[in-house]
C-alpha cells in the first residue's frame, strides 16, 4: 500500500505497467483443447463471475482482427464492452484488446503451455492505457486490477473444474 499521497494520485502521474497481472492454473487437457474453449469467446460465461452474453460479430470466429461484445457486471453495474482479438495461436495464445487493438484499454491475454499430462493455463491483465472509466486514483486502479485478479483466478478454477467435470461424465 503506498502513502496517502499515492493513493490520491491522479491518472496523469500513474505508469500503467504497474497495474498488471498474470495467474495461472493446471487443467486436464490438452493446449488444443483449453484453447478451442476459451477462443470460443460465446463460452466465457461458463467461467467467468462478471462476464455474459459474449459473441462474435455476425461472420466473425477466433481469428486475429476479430470483434466481439460482451456484458460485464462488477458491482452492481453492468456494461456492454466491444473487444478485437489481436492474437489467435491455436494451442498457444489467445488475446483481445477492450476497446480494439487502434484505442483499448486493456489487453487480456491467455496462454497455454503443455504441463504434466495437461495444460497450464494462465490469464493475464495489462492495462495499455490510463483512462477515467477505470477510476481517477491510485487506489480505484489498485481496487480494480484486485477485482479482476480475482476475478482471473475464479474463471481459471471454473475452467479447471468444468474441464474435469465435463471428462469424468
Amino acid at each position: 500500500m503506498g502513502t496517502a499521497k499515492e493513493l490520491h494520485d491522479d491518472l496523469e502521474s500513474m505508469n500503467p505497467a504497474e497495474f498488471g497481472f498474470t495467474r495461472r492454473t493446471w487443467v486436464d487437457a490438452t493446449p488444443d483443447e483449453v484453447y478451442r474453449l476459451v477462443s470460443d469467446v460465446s463460452a466465457i460465461s461458463r467461467w467467468s463471475p462478471n462476464a455474459s452474453d459474449v459473441a462474435f460479430d455476425e461472420g466473425a470466429g477466433p481469428v486475429a482482427g476479430a470483434w466481439f461484445s460482451g456484458r460485464n457486471t462488477r458491482n452492481g453495474k453492468e456494461w456492454t464492452t466491444r473487444s478485437q482479438v489481436t492474437k489467435a495461436e491455436p494451442g498457444a495464445e489467445f488475446a483481445f484488446v477492450v476497446g480494439g487493438a487502434r484505442e483499448g484499454i486493456v489487453e487480456w491475454t491467455w496462454t497455454f503451455e503443455a504441463h504434466d499430462n495437461g495444460t497450464l493455463a494462465a490469464q493475464s491483465w495489462r492495462l495499455l492505457r490510463l483512462d477515467p472509466v477505470l477510476g481517477r486514483t491510485r487506489a480505484d486502479v489498485e481496487e480494480l486490477r484486485d477485482y479482476m485478479a480475482a476475478s482471473a483466478e475464479s474463471t481459471l478454477s471454473s475452467l479447471a473444474e468444468w474441464i474435469t467435470a465435463t471428462r469424468s461424465k
